[in-house]
């Protein structure tokens, strides 16, 4: 009696495993990642939360400009809070509402209120700084430097005048220039232009000169 045919297995399909390249051959380059695939990079928020909203709005009552927040990390490009207003602006004249455009401009007043107040802080605040003066000596090439202390008043003026004249372009009504019309039977009428940035600009000066001289006086 014939005994039957055991069943052969079938050969094992070669593989592209790891194979280490003989001697004198070169291994195959990595094939690259194909294009669209790469992990995508960590960019800037562009979907529109309550949240970073209210934090914009937050920061923009202390003073600070929308576009110094949005270089800031966390938050988005300018252009993309500026499509947000349009957006929301037509969503809210559907159903009603705030809108962020609202939202946004109530901040921005507030913070005018808070440029305000470091007009003050800064007259208020002395700042020391050193002041360097070359001057050319009796030899050749001996030249002096001297250094000294003193207050940076200067510095401390432009600050102030910088701040009081955005706030005169942002707020004109309440920071700006106010026109009075005035005039009678024996003065012809005139126009007066008087600068409320200048009148506060004008009293934060005298405000730090009375304080220098009453330091001085001690």
């Amino acid at each position: 009696m014939a005994k039957p045919e055991t069943p052969r297995k079938a050969p094992k399909k070669a593989t592209k495993a790891a194979v280490a390249p003989s001697k004198g051959e070169t291994a195959a380059p990595a094939q690259k990642q194909p294009i669209g695939l790469e992990p995508k990079k960590t960019g800037r928020p562009s979907k529109y939360t309550p949240e970073i909203a209210q934090e914009m709005c937050n920061l923009l009552a202390e003073g600070i400009p929308l576009r110094e927040i949005c270089r800031r990390e966390g938050f988005p490009a300018w252009q993309t809070v500026y499509d947000w207003m349009v957006r929301d602006d037509k969503a809210v004249a559907a159903g009603g509402g705030v809108g962020l455009s609202v939202a946004i401009a109530r901040a921005r007043e507030i913070g005018y209120d808070a440029l305000a107040e470091q007009c003050l802080i800064i007259a208020d605040t002395p700042q020391m700084g050193k002041k360097t003066v070359f001057s050319s000596g009796a030899e050749e090439g001996k030249d002096s430097m001297t250094v000294t202390e003193e207050e940076m008043l200067g510095h401390r003026k432009l600050q102030i005048e910088t701040r009081l004249k955005l706030l005169a372009k942002w707020d004109p009504k309440r920071f700006g220039d106010r026109v009075q019309l005035a005039g009678d039977a024996e003065n012809p009428l005139k126009v007066e232009v008087e600068s409320q940035a200048e009148k506060m600009m004008a009293a934060l000066l005298q405000n730090i000169e009375l304080k220098r001289q009453a330091n001085g006086s001690r």
